[in-house]
């Protein structure tokens, strides 16, 4: 979640007087950080990020809600932590793997961030590791919570804000930082960024965040469709209901505080690069990989005890912490702002970086809103790069501590951190922090996290598989920004992995491999570069037809066979390909050591077996309501998915959609 550090907050107000200060030093701090870092080498490292959603069950009365525990379990995990250490330092003989994992918080107050305690290496080994250390940090969770609690790595919790309990213990849906009408404030970690940022992004905009999911129309959902959680007068004010009358949306379910969005779990993937170069260069191919793996991981469907008629949480995220204001959103004329702002602070890249693109402006076609000022600082030193950091500083720092206002701008870079950290893009290009061993990085964020623990190795070895074949054989997958902006929308819709087609490029290998026939195609008119695929065809290839591709998995298959993996390495890697194959084709296949029949059929994403589950529900009314008890037998579910995939076969085929 970002630059976390401790100190007191500036008031709003305050921060508003800051703002440009701590900008202009910023600014600064990335200079001298770019300069001292540009040519420094590094080791090719990476590592995942999962989150962790705390459950509380009341068996008696069929109730899951959030267990609001995240600082109890933190305070033991890092007690831990130490001890592990100490003994560690003591007899090195006792301790046969040093990577005890770490834990970090998260912006919900039922959330727990967990990272490996080492960034894994190079070695193709050393993806043999990943699953284990997932189920690693599960189980340390699990050590710390009530026996009628579980970790679960759930993208959305689908009773968030609904009428009712939903939370463990129970509070009122009140309070002065939010200030929903769905929500406690309770909700919020008690870190101070979060609940600073809370606070600060709506004042910066002015008003609440406002977000609109489409609801789900099944047969019995009365229509108009009329937020029912909104008339409950009980919990709101008059004030409250007239705010909540002009901007809830007939037929959408609305929300109106950050935790709608920042409070779902996700699975990202940080790779250190060997220099600034193939860092930049990794951003740009990975960035449109993102609507891809958006899709084809979609796990939430399902929003404040309703059933949306879309598949991912990306969008969600993005309202809940847009701050622009009126006039940034062209809403009404300039006259305190400075910009009109296209996009949320959180949303796809807006450009690609590499100094090696060429007909950049063919790519990067979509408007650039940067900070002028910001930008001449930069531009001797790198155009593209001045266009990207100047891009990111047109937006105001949201939380300032007061005792880290005095920065030394050659050895410090928190100011620079403060604006980079807050700027939520699909991809995100990480300079190296002063006075550390670690270089240059590309954070991939985009993926939705997974049930399983196979699952979310799955796409973490899947997406680190890709980066190796980018790398190897100099992969090209540009295609203009505003086609990647297209994807992302597309990528939200109902079952969008198997009824979409989303754009990608033709060719993807070097202009120097390209065959005779395909080399015409590299020209002036960018368009005839890609064309509307499947995720299937992306994934796994076309065979036919005048536009063959590869395909990107038979790519990583055939990359393991050039650097001549072992058979039994490449059959445990084969497990994990296969799942993000037969995911994007809809075939079925067999998992660890349980032999299942092949069969062809859709194969359902995480957010479509949630759908599934509760329109099978006997309690359901197919009014696209989650009760109570639908949403406590689905958790429960959930939580058997997510100890018995892969090894119950009946449990593993239900989920998969095969019947």
């Amino acid at each position: 979640m970002g630059l976390l550090v401790y100190g007191i907050p500036l008031s709003w107000e305050e921060t508003v007087k800051q703002a440009d200060y701590v900008r202009s030093q910023a600014v600064e701090q990335f200079i001298y950080l770019w300069k001292n870092a540009k040519k420094q080498k590094h080791r090719l490292l990476w590592g995942d990020e999962i989150e962790y959603m705390l459950i509380a069950y009341d068996h008696k009365n069929k109730i899951a809600s959030l267990s609001l525990q995240q600082e109890n379990v933190l305070k033991n995990t890092q007690n831990l932590k130490k001890k592990y250490e100490n003994l560690k330092i003591q007899d090195k003989s006792k301790i046969t793997n040093n990577d005890f994992p770490s834990f970090h918080y998260e912006y919900a107050s039922y959330m727990i961030e967990g990272i490996p305690g080492n960034p894994y290496g190079e070695n193709i080994e050393m993806l043999l590791l990943v699953e284990e250390n997932m189920k690693r940090r599960r189980f340390i969770i699990k050590k710390y919570i009530k026996s009628n609690e579980i970790p679960l790595t759930l993208t959305s919790f689908p009773r968030l804000g609904a009428p009712g309990i939903f939370t463990d213990p129970y509070y009122p849906p009140k309070g002065r930082i939010s200030c929903s009408l769905f929500l406690p404030d309770e909700v919020i970690s008690s870190h101070v960024r979060f609940t600073t940022l809370t606070k600060h992004i709506r004042l910066r905009r002015g008003r609440k965040v406002i977000i609109n999911v489409p609801i789900f129309i099944d047969e019995n959902t009365s229509l108009p469709f009329i937020d029912e959680a909104i008339s409950l007068s009980d919990t709101l004010s008059s004030r409250s209901i007239k705010l909540s009358d002009s901007i809830a949306q007939p037929n959408y379910i609305y929300m109106d505080s950050m935790c709608f969005g920042m409070g779902c779990c996700c699975l990202q993937v940080t790779f250190q690069t060997t220099d600034i170069s193939e860092a930049r260069t990794l951003y740009d191919q990975l960035i449109p990989m993102g609507p891809i793996m958006l899709s084809l991981s979609a796990a939430s469907p399902a929003y404040k005890g309703y059933l949306s008629d879309q598949d991912c949480r990306w969008n969600v995220i993005s309202r809940s912490v847009d701050d622009r204001t009126t006039e940034e959103m062209g809403e009404e004329p300039l006259k305190k702002s400075k910009y009109i702002i296209q996009k949320s602070r959180y949303d796809s890249v807006d450009c690609y970086i590499a100094n090696n693109l060429k007909n950049s402006f063919k790519y990067n076609d979509v408007k650039l809103v940067v900070n002028e000022e910001v930008r001449k600082k930069l531009l001797d030193n790198d155009e593209l790069l001045a266009n990207h950091i100047s891009h990111l500083f047109i937006r105001d720092p949201l939380v300032i501590f007061s005792d880290l206002l005095t920065q030394d701008n050659k050895t410090e870079s928190g100011h620079f951190e403060n604006i980079q950290s807050t700027n939520w893009h699909a991809v995100r290009f990480k300079p190296p922090p002063p006075g550390t061993d670690i270089g240059w990085r590309v954070e991939f964020r985009t993926m939705e996290v997974q049930l399983s623990d196979f699952e979310n190795a799955a796409y973490s070895i899947f997406i680190n598989l890709l980066t190796r074949v980018i790398t190897f054989h100099n992969l090209n997958l540009y295609i203009p920004i505003s086609k990647v902006d297209e994807n992302m929308n597309l990528a939200h819709h109902r079952t969008s992995v198997l009824t979409e087609k989303f754009w990608f490029r033709k060719n993807i290998f070097p202009f120097d491999s390209y065959s005779p026939k395909t080399v015409a195609l590299h020209n002036d008119d960018t368009f005839d570069e890609y064309k509307k695929m499947t995720i299937h065809e992306i994934i796994n290839g076309q065979n036919s037809g005048p536009d063959k591709f590869p395909g990107l998995s038979p790519l990583i298959r055939n990359y393991l066979d050039i650097i001549n993996v072992s058979q039994e390495i490449k059959h445990i890697l084969g497990k994990y390909l296969e799942l993000i194959e037969k995911r994007a084709s809809g075939i079925y296949l067999s998992i660890h050591n349980t032999h299942l029949i092949t069969s062809s059929g859709e194969w359902q994403t995480t957010a479509s077996w949630i759908r599934s589950f509760v329109r099978n529900h006997p309690n359901y009314r197919k009014d696209s309501v989650i009760t109570q008890e639908i949403n406590y037998d689905l958790i429960r579910e959930a939580e058997k998915i997510t100890n018995e995939f892969g090894t119950n076969e009946e449990l593993t085929r239900q989920f998969l959609g095969i019947t």
